[in-house]
């Protein structure tokens, strides 16, 4: 949501009324219904948020956070428990009443108990699934709304747990490969602080005494001491609320996040903007094929696949791809635009497109994502391995040379 100020002219009289929108057309929107019909909008202005909004937001979104996420295989059981229950012929309300009472996760609980209350009211599945669409995301009211449609709402949920299933396993992945680099990078800098605390101020009484200039790695490795030493816990605190605060940018502040976005699948962020781009144009293709071949017409599946990728700049960048499709461009020229996807894919996507077996072209496109993504991973340590030498060697020489330069300048002023 975005803050506007509107300038609005009513009985003569100029005054300007904050209002909270998604955009200028909607801010507009909303003054002229919050005003009478004799107020005339001059014209609206988008600015920053108040102060007491922007901590209000800050602490809500603190409190969101630490709250526990549902876990993937949960989602992934009561889906496939649901899809298993209607296929034997039980009733969609008396299923979810089942798994709500079976599930060991309190707020999946909560929510299928909602759900099944909204069905005995009268509401569609999809429509009482809506308002959890953050819980379970995009695919899973497509999915959803097509079971409704063809009447079958347990192939529906099976391919839906294939799906869910198939990104877990490669997010399970991903994380796994870097786990190890990241706890080598913590225990580096755990271990160069344990020793620019302990080993240096050891020598710094002989550095004290000597009547030149120190060798830079020396200065650096005193002042890091010093600032250590005396500040800390101050540095500490910053560097914990700097990494708060940039998870709050990223979480609500979307051109912080576009940037951050745009920046991290940028060629110089080596091995991370192929991750990247990788695993969201996998995770992209997978649904939009699984979705074309269920039966769910090629717009509708372009944008509840555009939906599940999280990189605004490469979301930006597929979300032409509808528009293009309505200006009567094919899907392999509209695909062709973003710059994403290599000629080898898109003769793949223009020959199923003319062949009538575009889900089938796709599955093939989504294997190729796949096989460079898991070969990235596989591959991920030997990648990472020399970047690691570097810092480990970068750290070590600054370590010795900073301590045993002065000992060999001190040694040759003796022999001299």
């Amino acid at each position: 949501m975005k803050y506007f100020n509107v300038i609005v002219m009513e009985r003569g009289k100029r005054r300007t009324e904050l209002m909270k929108a998604e955009s200028k057309m909607a801010a507009v929107q909303m003054a002229k219904k919050k005003f009478s019909m004799n107020a005339m909008i001059v014209k609206a202005e988008e600015t920053t948020a108040p102060v007491e909004e922007v901590i209000s937001d800050f602490v809500a979104s603190m409190k969101k956070s630490l709250k526990p996420k549902i876990p993937m295989n949960d989602k992934i059981s009561t889906i496939r428990q649901i899809a298993v229950m209607t296929d034997a012929g039980i009733a969609i309300n008396d299923t979810l009443e089942d798994v709500a009472d079976n599930t060991h996760n309190q707020r999946l609980k909560e929510i299928y108990t909602n759900i099944n209350n909204d069905i005995n009211s009268g509401h569609s599945l999809s429509d009482a699934m809506t308002p959890y669409t953050e819980e379970f995301g995009h695919v899973a009211l497509a999915m959803t709304k097509l079971g409704e449609r063809t009447g079958n709402i347990s192939e529906s949920y099976h391919k839906l747990a294939d799906i869910l299933e198939n990104i877990r396993d490669n997010t399970a992945k991903f994380k796994k490969a870097i786990r190890t680099p990241l706890i080598t990078l913590a225990a580096m800098g755990i271990a160069f602080t344990i020793l620019i605390m302990v080993v240096v101020p050891k020598f710094k009484d002989i550095f004290s005494k000597f009547k030149t200039e120190l060798p830079l790695p020396t200065q650096i490795l005193l002042k890091l001491e010093w600032a250590f030493s005396n500040y800390g816990l101050y540095i500490l605190a910053a560097l914990i609320f700097g990494i708060f605060m940039f998870k709050y940018m990223y979480k609500n502040n979307e051109n912080f996040k576009y940037q951050m976005d745009k920046l991290m699948i940028h060629p110089k962020f080596y091995l991370i903007n192929k991750a990247i781009f990788l695993s969201t144009m996998h995770k992209y293709n997978l649904v939009f094929g699984e979705l074309v071949r269920s039966g769910i017409p090629v717009s509708e599946a372009l944008e509840t696949a555009v939906g599940m990728v999280d990189n605004l700049a490469i979301k930006e960048q597929l979300l032409t791809v509808n528009a293009n499709i309505g200006r009567g461009m094919n899907l392999a020229e509209a695909f062709a635009i973003t710059g994403l996807y290599e000629n080898m894919l898109l003769q793949m996507i223009k020959a199923g497109e003319a062949g009538g077996q575009l889900d089938a072209m796709l599955e093939k496109v989504t294997q190729y994502y796949d096989m460079q993504f898991q070969d990235l991973i596989d591959n991920l340590a030997a990648y990472i391995e020399p970047i690691m030498l570097f810092f480990i060697a970068a750290l070590v020489l600054l370590m010795a040379l900073g301590i045993f330069m002065p000992m060999w300048d001190l040694g040759k002023a003796v022999k001299g």
